[in-house]
């Protein structure tokens, strides 16, 4: 068989910004119904003659009677994590082999990094190899494990998904099925799915617009989602909030003409009588600032101020899957903050479930406001072991990181180092940010009220994180701010996810973090 001489350059949408040119094809067009399977390559070490395929790929090779290695040398690839080609008509089972990019063989833990780079670049390349494959038409992907046969799963599923929901049906994009490819970990690809099927039910959730996921709609797809796996959702009413006078949370909802809603997600994996671990979702469905109205431009970003919620939702989704010995329970208070004139105005004053008071001093910063009572009625109701909510909340954050990493709040040095732990193997990071007094006097130091929600000073988000952290004041508690890794993809972008769209973070590391929490002894 001839060797394609002349290769014409891919485009991978927003895969490879980070990795160089990416895979390129040497053919023409390829039929939805066609199979391909994506290898992995290892970077050519010093002395050696050429880069290394994976055991996967040299049973590909042999079978092929050594014409792939012929084609990666005569293409002069070189095992650069994300650098390949696919190659077509060289196998007689697969119609198109994407070779991928896997850098430095036996690579692992980096701890300058924080991160499992082993597993981080499997996650590249399995992502990287199944979209090129998905955009040359290739409708049956098998995937090689790379030595870790779950992250593989997790980046080709996360590469290959897309949002048709608004898209007429002759634009509907291919979404290919996957498959394991020559491994006997068929467990921990299962695994891998069902982790990146958790982070794509939350995109989706954060990603649609907002007059189609509004409080009612986000409800409605959590029980479409979540009830068939056995989880109990309840479905909180305006009648019902009122009764409990959940004040903070209708002075922002009372803005719009959606009615709000709170959902109660109970996941039971444990003795009934095992105290849970109490998450706290934002579920702000459309934040325009209300009154304090946020620039105009950019604005249909906000539509996923309520990927907190959806990131809960994607991981209780992800528990049942799992089947993890826990119990675990959400609270999500879901409304949208607009400007009307009922809108809640700049200084108004309310009283919090604990008895104090808040001044809403910028409906700009109405998170911590809508968040506030619901992490009250949680801890009041389910005496949880732990508390931990998940936000789009502050700038500060996204200024700081950037989408490098999601910041965490924690007065428990053993749930930060959880949370870092989990970040590090699900490549989806976190670092610690200060909960000194320092900020706390900034938000509580006032003359005619007890808090503030916007305090003192320019560190929005250490501020922010003080009065939540006053609603919290006995159990352990963690708060992840996912103002710069919960929203569009923007800057820095992983291959694996897709440009300009929600991403669904940091779903995977909440469900490692449960895990770890779980099993202690398996971690």
């Amino acid at each position: 068989m001839s060797v394609m001489r002349k290769v014409k350059q891919l485009p991978l949408r927003g895969m490879c910004s980070l990795y160089g040119v990416g895979v390129r094809h040497s053919c023409g067009d390829v039929k939805a119904n066609t199979k391909g399977v994506v290898v992995g390559l290892y970077l050519k070490e010093d002395g050696a003659k050429e880069p290394k395929l994976t055991p996967t790929g040299q049973k590909v090779d042999g079978r092929v009677n050594g014409k792939l290695a012929e084609l990666i040398c005569e293409t002069k690839l070189d095992g650069r994590l994300g650098r390949g080609r696919i190659f077509n008509s060289v196998d007689a089972e697969f119609s198109s082999v994407a070779v991928v990019g896997l850098g430095v063989e036996g690579i692992a833990f980096n701890e300058l990094e924080m991160l499992d780079e082993g597993m981080e670049n499997v996650r590249i390349a399995a992502g990287i190899g199944a979209r090129s494959l998905q955009d040359e038409g290739v409708g049956a992907i098998s995937v090689d494990g790379m030595d870790y046969p779950e992250q593989a799963a997790e980046g080709a599923a996360l590469a290959v998904w897309r949002f048709p929901e608004n898209l007429a049906p002759r634009n509907m994009p291919l979404i290919p099925t996957l498959t394991l490819y020559d491994s006997a970990d068929a467990d921990g690809w299962t695994r891998g799915i069902f982790k990146a099927d958790a982070q794509n039910l939350a995109r989706r959730l954060s990603d649609a617009p907002a007059n189609c996921m509004t409080p009612t709609l986000f409800a409605q797809a959590t029980v479409d989602a979540l009830c068939p796996c056995g989880i109990t959702v309840e479905v909180r009413t305006m009648d019902w909030i009122e009764a409990q006078r959940l004040n903070a949370f209708l002075m922002i909802a009372k803005g719009s003409c959606e009615p709000p809603v709170m959902l109660e997600i109970s996941y039971c994996g444990a003795a009934p009588e095992e105290k849970p671990i109490l998450f706290v979702g934002k579920g702000i469905t459309f934040n325009s600032g209300a009154l304090n109205m946020r620039p105009c431009r950019g604005m249909d970003e906000y539509r996923g101020s309520m990927s907190g919620a959806a990131a809960c939702v994607g991981m209780m989704r992800a528990c049942a899957a799992l089947s993890l010995p826990i119990n675990v329970t959400c609270v999500i208070p879901l409304c949208e903050n607009m400007p009307s004139g009922m809108s809640c105005k700049p200084g108004d004053v309310v009283r919090l479930l604990n008895g104090k008071s808040m001044a809403i001093r910028d409906l700009d910063k109405a998170g911590v406001v809508v968040m506030s009572d619901a992490l009250l009625y949680g801890q009041n109701t389910y005496n949880p072991r732990l508390v931990a909510d998940v936000a789009t909340l502050e700038m500060g954050v996204k200024k700081a990181f950037g989408g490098g990493a999601t910041g965490v709040f924690s007065n428990s040095h053993y749930i930060w180092k959880q949370f870092q732990r989990a970040g590090s193997l699900t490549g989806d990071r976190v670092w610690r940010l200060p909960l000194w007094q320092y900020y706390r006097r900034q938000v509580t130091d006032e003359l005619g009220y007890d808090l503030s929600n916007n305090g003192r000073g320019i560190a929005s988000s250490c501020l922010a994180a003080a009065v939540l952290h006053e609603l919290v004041p006995c159990a352990d508690w963690v708060h992840l701010d996912t103002r710069g890794t919960g929203l569009l993809s923007q800057y820095g972008l992983i291959p694996y996810l897709t440009a300009k769209r929600m991403t669904g973070r940091p779903t995977r590391t909440m469900v490692q973090f449960l895990y770890q929490m779980a099993c202690p002894e398996l971690k």
